[in-house]
């Protein structure tokens, strides 16, 4: 049985990255749920390194705190100058003298690469008991890219930087993606002869292939099977380009997997997202953070969830969710926002225009209509009626709420937390409940209505209003007086008069 190779990966992480025009290091510039750096560490996760080593310079502080988060093991090392490649790798080894094995480098803002293709990378490598191993690509436009020279007999001659190539080079279209594998001696060994003999002034990792190839040691290259994988990100019109990449190479997985996008260009997923299968996604909807979304369950359009649970058969249009969990065949939205900590019970409902904070609602609960639900809990089958508010917040403490099952919440209602509705108890509408209801009891808090006439025309002489009311007045008055009128009519018809109508009267 073979023995298991040592392994150490090097992320190339301490450029400014100019170009960004941001105040954030560019490696930690995000893209579908990971950074630049992130991405990179998990393409190279499947290599189970001995030990990875991320050289970090322009915003070191931000960039080992991000290490201490999504990779704790991974080893900080300072290029305190950025004095080129060669001399970020030759530093990175220092710090690690007990190296030994393969040694990978990676560029730290290449976050399309695919772990299957770092694992094909080292594996030709050290099967082909290789000094050094490049990885290339055949790209449309090698602008500013390094290139792949390579001699009559095919193999690798050097590797030049654009901006010392001839023109000659320059035309070639196999480029070096800045992904390599090297043998730890001899790396090290050649890392010691570098020269600064360039262009910039710097100390190029790529010359190591030069001097080893010239020493006889075996060099070979590698060649991506798509070339989009060794795209880098220099400016933010890069970073959306690689951004629109990654997001067609997601949503076809997805599709490809039993899930419907119905418009895959307006619909964006993290790369840490879960679907199941016949999950639908419409159009204009984002999946964010560690969304997963279960079988059956229609999400969109316009939806935006970030870090939330939709549970199978359930439905979320048109809304937005933070830390939310949806329950089985749960429906919510239009214009619902459910913020962390709203848990949603099967075949609840939150309908329209309704906020949702910190609160449990039951199974078959509802609350469809312009409401706010914070620190709550609601049992099964409640019913909470349109413009109520759940009043949380003194001034200085959150209180809870609770509304026993099958309750009945009247519209325009304010439950002044802390208060319990007891199950099965209904509430008036327009009441303002501070003091519990008992289950099965009417809370009403309404004082008794009073209509003061004449108010308008008094206080509001001159408005519409007031205008209003006196055409109002005037109809009826006109309306009472022709009821009269036709009753006298009616009288003299039938040969009565004022005596007679008073006789019949009387001789009833």
């Amino acid at each position: 049985m073979s023995q298991p190779h040592l392994r150490t990966v090097v992320v190339l992480a301490a450029g400014e990255g100019k170009r960004m025009k941001s105040a954030l290091p560019k490696v930690l510039h995000p893209l579908l749920g990971r950074t630049l750096l992130g991405h990179v560490l998990t393409a190279a996760a499947p290599l189970t390194a001995d030990r990875t080593v991320v050289v970090v310079g322009h915003g070191a502080d931000q960039v080992r705190a991000h290490l201490a988060e999504i990779a704790p093991t991974a080893t900080p090392v300072l290029q305190a100058e950025q004095l080129g490649t060669g001399h970020a790798v030759r530093i990175a080894l220092e710090a690690v003298p007990e190296t030994a094995g393969t040694v990978v480098v990676i560029n730290g803002d290449v976050p399309l690469l695919r772990a299957e293709t770092m694992a094909a990378l080292v594996a030709a490598h050290e099967g082909d008991g290789a000094a050094a191993t490049v990885l290339a690509a055949e790209v449309p436009d090698p602008t500013g890219l390094g290139r792949i020279v390579r001699g009559a007999d095919g193999r690798l001659e050097q590797i030049v930087e654009e901006r010392d190539a001839t023109p000659a080079q320059r035309a070639l279209r196999e480029i070096n993606a800045g992904i390599y594998a090297f043998d730890s001696a001899r790396l090290r060994d050649a890392l010691g002869k570098l020269s600064t003999d360039n262009d910039q002034g710097e100390e190029y990792l790529t010359d190591v292939f030069g001097l080893l190839g010239s020493a006889g040691e075996p060099v070979t290259v590698h060649v991506a099977p798509d070339h989009t994988e060794t795209l880098g990100c220099n400016d933010r019109v890069e970073l959306a380009a690689l951004r629109r990449l990654l997001r067609d190479r997601v949503n076809e997985r997805w599709m490809r997997t039993g899930v419907s996008l119905l418009d895959p260009e307006t619909t964006w997923i993290d790369v840490t997202v879960a679907l199941d299968r016949d999950a639908v996604v419409d159009q204009n909807t984002q999946l964010r953070g560690g969304t997963v979304v279960g079988g059956g369950a229609v999400v969109g359009p316009d939806v935006t969830l970030i870090d939330s649970v939709v549970g199978p058969g359930a439905t979320v249009l048109r809304s937005h969710a933070v830390g939310a969990e949806v329950g089985a065949g749960a429906s919510v939205g239009p214009y619902a926002y459910l913020r962390p900590g709203a848990r949603l019970a099967e075949k609840s409902k939150v309908g329209t225009f309704v906020e949702v904070k910190n609160s449990e609602l039951g199974a078959g609960a509802k609350v469809p209509h312009l409401s706010y639900v914070g620190d709550a809990t609601i049992g099964a089958r409640a019913n909470i009626g349109a413009a109520t508010i759940f009043v949380n917040y003194d001034g200085v403490d959150k209180h809870r709420t609770t509304v026993g099952e099958a309750a009945f919440i009247g519209c325009d209602t304010s439950l002044i937390a802390p208060v319990e509705v007891g199950p099965g108890a209904y509430v008036a509408a327009g009441s303002a409940i501070a003091q519990d209801v008992p289950a099965g009891a009417l809370g009403v808090t309404r004082a008794p209505q009073r209509n003061i006439d004449g108010w308008v025309a008094r206080r509001r002489a001159g408005t519409r209003s007031a205008e209003a009311a006196q055409r109002a007045r005037e109809s009826a008055t006109g309306g009472a007086s022709a009821a009269r009128e036709g009753e006298a009519i009616h009288d003299r018809a039938e040969g009565g008069g004022p005596a007679s109508g008073a006789g019949h009267t009387a001789s009833d």
